[in-house]
């Protein structure tokens, strides 16, 4: 039987007691016992009734047993969708509708609240808590700790993550066993990962970033992770002399540098400081390597594609850039409109073909067929250019998107919200520079005749409809929205009106 992931990521250490996870409790588990963990899952989901190629729904909180429960899904041949914690019970129901989920977990405390929308859909609803707890661990400490992998293709999809669209409908991207495989032997390599390595994991494991990447090149190269909740500044300080490595999003390096005691002989011994899932400012490249001695290496990824680029493990990491078209990424820079390569130094199109790339939306074939080329080009939508040296730059994204905090946002999905509010005839959400969240979405909204929008109340509506990082963190008022002569929207305009919002 074979089993891609199963077979390269959890199969190689299965028996064997070299420390794994790192917990802030200062418990410790095994290889041997988190192989073990995922099979008492696999049988627990069998037991459900679930088949291969059932998707499974999690929103739980980051801990061993959430991860252990992901590659689980893996073993079991069950598709697995990790799904922010912060998600509403709306925007929970759409994924379970669309994916059409046979099961959904998620923490204890939200059962009474999800169960209806879950079960409204058809999936069953289980339970998975920090402490324990839940019904689902309860389910899986009754089952024993060997469970043969069901086999598995390279080209059978592994996991969906969910992503933003045009219409403000999420697209459920299809990521295959070999998409998730490949290119974390790719990471492995050009990073120089080994057995010897241990990374500071304190990203959410419901995104590429902490799970594909980081998680994935750990159980590969064979190291172990310090395995934190969350990212906790006086936490991150006192385990970061435990570590080798640390993969961060740009927040976390900006709020070390913001504390006197990260200091170069704090970070002196390690090995590697990568950042990604937002643009890196220049400034805070070179104020880490002023502080630490440390050049941060930057990459370039999408949930369609995991990495894409990285700057050089040996050699120039330049700010502003994010290195070069990883091995066996081929990666060109085209005239948006007639989808012509263009030559270097030009901007244009970024679009990007491997075995990294995705297999496609799920039940969305047109919007498939419109962004991933029959030739395997996925078109990002992101603006850039690749200079004369082959360093690939990032000056745009031609879709719109929002990035705060390594979490994307997509305008439309707020703006449909906001222009149904009493009192309001229209919107236009914009992403403006932010000094903690890399950009801080602004929400600006132009009054019905006469009306006065009750921008309390919006907010409410808001916290009722939308997670956390996605609403906006100012609301404004004006009398129109700028337009051109085709009647879109000027966000430009509006960018740069706003574009000191956060940082006065």
């Amino acid at each position: 039987m074979a089993n891609p992931l199963y077979d390269r990521l959890i199969a190689p250490h299965a028996g064997t007691e070299t420390p794994f996870l790192h917990l802030p409790d200062s418990r410790t588990i095994s290889y041997a016992a988190f192989a073990g963990r995922t099979a008492q899952f696999a049988h627990a989901l069998a037991a459900m009734g679930l088949n291969a190629g059932d998707r499974v729904a999690i929103q739980a909180e980051k801990s061993p047993d959430t991860l252990a429960l992901i590659f689980a899904c893996a073993r079991a041949g069950l598709i697995f969708l990790p799904l922010n914690t912060g998600y509403t019970p709306a925007e929970i129901g759409y994924f379970v509708e669309n994916s059409g989920a046979a099961a959904f977990v998620c923490d204890a405390t939200r059962a009474d609240q999800m169960r209806p929308v879950v079960e409204g859909f058809g999936a069953q609803l289980a339970t998975l808590d920090p402490d324990g707890s839940g019904s689902l661990q309860a389910a899986a400490d009754g089952h024993g700790t060997d469970f043969p992998p069901v086999d598995r293709n390279p080209d059978d999809v592994a996991a969906f993550l969910y992503t933003s669209g045009t219409t403000g409908r999420s697209k459920g991207a299809m990521l295959t066993h070999e998409n998730l495989l490949s290119n974390a032997e790719t990471l492995v390599d050009h990073w120089g990962f080994t057995a010897d390595d241990v990374l500071l994991h304190a990203l959410p494991i419901f995104h590429t970033h902490g799970l594909f990447v980081a998680t994935n090149v750990m159980l590969l190269a064979g190291g172990s992770m310090i395995f934190l909740p969350k990212f906790d500044l006086d936490t991150v300080l006192r385990d970061l002399p435990k570590a080798t490595s640390m993969m961060g999003v740009p927040t976390f390096y900006t709020r070390l540098l913001d504390t006197p005691a990260f200091t170069k002989d704090l970070a002196g011994h390690m090995r590697l400081f990568i950042s990604g899932s937002a643009p890196l400012l220049a400034d805070t490249h070179r104020q880490f390597e002023a502080r630490t001695g440390h050049r941060i290496l930057e990459r370039y990824g999408m949930t369609e594609t995991n990495m894409n680029t990285s700057n050089p493990y040996d050699g120039d990491r330049r700010p502003g850039t994010v290195g070069f078209p990883l091995p066996g990424v081929d990666l060109k820079v085209c005239d948006p409109e007639t989808g012509e390569t263009l030559p270097r130094g030009e901007i244009g199109m970024i679009e990007v073909r491997g075995p990294n790339v995705f297999k496609g939306y799920w039940q969305m074939p047109e919007k498939t067929a419109a962004e991933l080329r029959a030739d395997g080009f996925f078109i990002t939508g992101d603006l850039g250019l690749q200079d004369a040296d082959g360093y690939v730059h990032i000056v745009g994204r031609g879709k719109d998107l929002i990035i705060s905090g390594g979490y994307n946002i997509y305008p439309k999905e707020l703006e449909l919200l906001l222009d149904d509010q009493p009192g309001v005839a229209e919107s236009a959400v914009i992403g403006v520079p932010h000094p903690d969240f890399g950009e801080g979405v602004v929400a600006v909204l132009v009054p019905e005749a006469g009306a006065s929008p009750d921008l309390d109340a919006i907010r409410a509506h808001l916290a009722e409809s939308l997670a956390a990082f996605k609403r906006p963190k100012r609301i404004e008022l004006i009398d129109a929205l700028p337009r051109n002569t085709m009647g879109k929207v000027q966000k430009n305009i509006l960018r740069d009106a706003y574009a000191d919002s956060f940082t006065k």
